[in-house]
């Protein structure tokens, strides 16, 4: 019986690693993502309590250089938050990118992996076919041995 040898085994290792490598990229992608909700989310609650203290400090004493610096604050946090957001946009596509490249990857994995189960099979196949006509051929002999043994 010949061994089985699967001649696309060196782009199956390659392809195995493109897969690997598309794969952690993307879990970096989805890392970069929650990371940047989690920064809109922290810019988003400075926001709110910059406008709370803003209405708040407008109730006491009203001071016109304080109420100026709370504005100023306020604004740069504003835009601070727009930053965040422009910053998730660019994570969530780069994201995106990751996962139809890991998908692509993977896919270009599957297709190597059904060639090998197609090959493995057919190898099986003919190794079979191959045993079966030794058996025959033993079983021939053999039946031909006891009919000229009775025949003599």
């Amino acid at each position: 019986m010949k061994r089985f040898r699967f001649t696309l085994q060196p782009v199956a290792i390659l392809r195995t690693h493109q897969d690997a490598r598309a794969q952690e990229a993307f879990a970096f992608a989805v890392q970069a993502l929650t990371k940047a909700e989690q920064e809109v989310a922290a810019a988003q609650a400075r926001v709110r309590q910059f406008a709370a203290d803003l209405v708040a400090g407008r109730a006491h004493n009203f001071s016109a250089s304080e109420q100026i610096r709370a504005l100023e604050a306020y604004r740069q946090e504003c835009d601070a938050e727009v930053a965040a957001k422009q910053a998730r946009a660019k994570a969530q596509q780069t994201m995106e990118q990751r996962r139809a490249e890991y998908i692509e990857a993977h896919r270009r994995l599957e297709v190597v992996k059904r060639l090998e189960q197609k090959a493995r099979a057919q190898h099986r196949y003919e190794t079979m076919r191959e045993e079966q006509a030794e058996f025959d051929d033993y079983a021939n002999r053999r039946a031909g041995r006891a009919a000229a043994a009775a025949n003599p």
